[in-house]
Parts: C-alpha cells; structure tokens; sequence
C-alpha cells in the first residue's frame, strides 16, 4: 500500500500540561489504524522521523513524541541526548504519560479508526513493552529492547518484570541473535515470562543481526533481516490495526 501523506512538526499539550514537540505523519486515506513511535536513545532524529512517514505511506497515521524535549527545547538531537543520558534518561511515568497523549492525538484524527499500537527501537523497545503493560493498546511491536527482564546501573532503565501481567495487547518482538542488549538469553527469559502469563505475542529471532539491525545510517543495518522484519510488523499491524474498534 502507498498512501499520500503530510508530515509535520506539532506541539501539542502532553498529560502533566506541559507542551511538547512531536512529529505527525497523516494519511489521506480514511479508518485508518495510528501507531506511536518510541524514538530510540540517541533521539528525536531524522532517522526516527523517516520511519514516521514511512508508517503514513503505508496507510497509518503516525506519531514520535521528542521525549527529551522538556528539559531541552530546541537542542540539537545529540545534545539532548547527551542531557538525558546524563540523568539516567527518560522517567518510566513521563514515558508513559507522553505516550498514552500520543495515543489520545491519534484517535482524535478524523479518519482514526479508534486502533493505536506502540513500536519503539533499542530503549525505545522496552518503553514500547513498557507502554503496553500501563496503557489501553491495540497492538505493540518491541525492536531489540533491553533491559525489559533486567536493570542497567545508574539509569532509569529498570526491570519492568512486575508489570508483564499487565501486557494489554498483542506483543510482536523483534530480535538479533548477535546481540547483548538484549541477548539471546534475555529474550528467552522474555519468551518464557509472557508464556507463563498466557499472553498473546510473537517474537521474531534473526540470524546474522545484532542490534540496531534496523538502522541504515549505521554498519549494524542488515538490509535483509530489516526487510524481513519489516514484513512483520505489516502484517502485525494489518491483522491487529485495521478495521473499526
């Protein structure tokens, strides 16, 4: 599916009625499904910015809220991040909230069909995770999230163990077999925990790929399994967002 679309830079109030930057890519089409996209560590960027479009030209209306820009409006993407790095990054509650005024933009849309899911890459992968277990979510895709099984030191990335009995929707996770963050191991402790909890999820292992196999601006990008798991998330998306709620 190619859709015209329009993209743009919004500000729009969040949930403590702080105003925040987001990026919004809409799609001329009608009873469309929205997604929220987590942008990872590094930042709102263009890359970032780039998969937003690339969700409205494929029939969605699309949003990634700037999660650093409270405590750096109008910052370059490196020094915000290097600002939320500094502090521990984004708290788990301002994920949340943000995440769950995303949502709420999207279902106001005109041609919203009322279905939002979540995806987010790298730390953004478990904030997906993360969102889905504290907000009312149609469908939510994991790119290659640590630390959702266990704690990274001196930040704000904790386990979210605790709160996978909460999942609200369907989970679709994608990984690398290479990779550390989450490591194969972490994925299966994952694998093993959803199990137990009779939740509904899919997860997608990739020889070859380590982390970030997604992004094509680094070395790490594997074209193949990108294309690959791209396919996923379509269908995904096609069977958990579309049609009216």
């Amino acid at each position: 599916m190619t859709s015209n679309l329009r993209a743009e830079t919004i500000f729009f109030d969040s949930y403590d009625n702080v105003t925040v930057e987001a990026y919004l890519a809409t799609t001329d089409d009608e009873n469309v499904g929205g997604v929220v996209v987590i942008h990872h560590f590094p930042g709102y960027d263009e890359a970032t910015k780039e998969i937003v479009r690339k969700f409205a030209a494929n029939g969605y209306n699309a949003i990634c809220v700037n999660l650093y820009y409270r405590d750096s409006p109008g910052a370059s993407s490196d020094d915000a991040a290097a600002a939320a790095r500094a502090t521990g990054g984004v708290a788990d509650h301002q994920l949340v909230g943000d995440v769950g005024a995303a949502a709420a933009y999207l279902r106001a849309l005109s041609n919203s069909n009322q279905k939002v899911g979540v995806i987010g890459y790298c730390s953004g992968g478990r904030q997906s995770v993360l969102a889905a277990c504290s907000l009312d979510l149609d469908a939510a895709v994991d790119c290659y999230g640590a630390f959702v099984v266990e704690s990274r030191p001196d930040t704000n990335m904790t386990s979210i163990v605790d709160r996978l009995p909460n999942l609200s929707c369907p989970l679709l996770g994608l990984f690398g077999l290479e990779d550390q963050y989450p490591s194969p191991e972490q994925t299966e402790t994952l694998r093993t925990l959803l199990t137990q909890y009779g939740k509904d999820f899919e997860f997608h292992e990739y020889e070859g790929a380590g982390h970030a196999f997604f992004a094509a601006d680094r070395p790490s990008y594997r074209p193949e399994v990108a294309t690959e798991a791209w396919g996923e998330i379509w269908k995904f998306y096609g069977h958990h967002l579309s049609g009216k709620k």
